[in-house]
């Protein structure tokens, strides 16, 4: 037996996880463009599709305009074309941090992270602070400067989006799970952006023993300091869901108090993903429906918010609709990882993971 039951449920969950993270990334994908596909957008566009509430993949667009404004992989992510995962950094990010710790063991360090990116990841495939950070390792920085360098991204999502495997690996664990995403994310970013990048590791392993999605955020939050905007957005979410307001009005009142900071900002992120994992309750499909559905970087969101709620229910417990297209296949952009099985990541995790428990 484990902090989190029988092994058999631990390698459940850590499936359970990594298929959601590669499904809510699938769902959310065609619309990850925050300024464009707004919340209320996206809800037309399902609307117009007969497709709310939204219970599989994102339907095909009605015209070819449309089709337009999509993400061009929408071809791949749409209900009925999806063979296998699509490549995209949200996934790419999970498998280095998978690599890292196979490499590194738990006691990595910020410049082995770095050394890993360089030699695995290909820089047209990072983004934001990813290649500022990877710029300026090639021009010989060094952490923290590699963060801080010419980089106006520092606060973006890019780190949280990194933090699921330490999560998957430090089950039951949320503090220890938030210093190794810590360690990992002050390569690029500062701030907020490190604090995401806590928050979402803790999230993710608080939810292997909490017994409401409810208590993982509470337990999250307190991996971070109670003064941060995130930490107020956060709080602010789960006060409002608690008075019973509904989720459109929701996020419609976080939309005002985030104004200004942008569509890949950190803090509006995890007020659209906080609010879709309460409003979600523990329920997979409508978790990831919701966060989607909340608009800005819907692919990352999507892609966090399914590792939360697949972490929480286990992977028999996902809905065939999400699982069995992806044929248990990944794209990816890493090194030596393409075509690798969902399955295979998966156990590999595990094994982490039993070295800790």
């Amino acid at each position: 037996m484990t902090a989190v039951g029988t092994e058999s449920r631990l390698a459940d969950r850590i499936l359970g996880g990594w298929t959601g993270r590669i499904a809510g990334n699938m769902l959310g994908k065609p619309v990850e463009q925050g300024e464009v596909w707004t919340r209320e957008r996206i809800d037309r566009y399902l609307r117009r599709a007969n497709a709310l509430p939204l219970t599989d993949y994102l339907p095909e667009p009605l015209s070819e305009s449309e089709g337009l404004e999509l993400r061009p992989e929408w071809r791949a992510c749409v209900r009925g074309r999806v063979r296998g995962s699509c490549r995209d950094d949200d996934v790419d990010y999970a498998i280095l941090g998978l690599d890292l710790l196979e490499t590194h063991g738990f006691g990595f360090s910020t410049e082995q992270v770095g050394d890993l990116w360089l030699l695995r990841l290909p820089y047209l495939q990072t983004f934001t602070a990813e290649r500022a950070a990877y710029r300026n390792l090639a021009n010989g920085l060094r952490p923290p400067l590699t963060a801080t360098y010419d980089n106006p991204y520092q606060e973006w999502i890019g780190a949280l989006i990194r933090a699921d495997i330490h999560g998957w690996t430090s089950p039951g664990a949320p503090r220890r799970a938030a210093s190794l995403a810590r360690r990992d994310a002050v390569l690029s970013h500062t701030g907020n952006g490190v604090y995401g990048a806590m928050w979402a590791a803790a999230l993710i392993s608080a939810a292997f023993t909490a017994p409401t999605v409810r208590h993982a955020v509470d337990e999250a939050l307190a991996v971070i300091p109670a003064s941060s905007r995130l930490a107020r957005t956060v709080r602010r979410v789960a006060s409002l869901h608690e008075t019973g307001l509904a989720w459109e009005d929701t996020l419609t009142t976080l939309t005002g108090e985030t104004a200004g900071l942008g569509w890949i900002h950190t803090v509006p992120n995890a007020a659209v993903l906080t609010a879709g994992l309460l409003y979600g309750d523990g329920d997979f499909t409508r978790t990831i429906a919701l966060t989607v559905r909340g608009g800005l970087d819907t692919d990352s969101n999507g892609a966090t918010a399914g590792s939360v709620a697949g972490v929480l229910c286990g992977a028999p417990a996902i809905p065939g609709q999400w699982k069995d297209p992806l044929a248990d296949t990944v794209r990816s952009a890493v090194f030596g990882f393409d075509g690798v099985r969902i399955s295979e990541l998966a156990e590999r995790t595990l094994r982490l993971a039993q070295a800790e428990v």
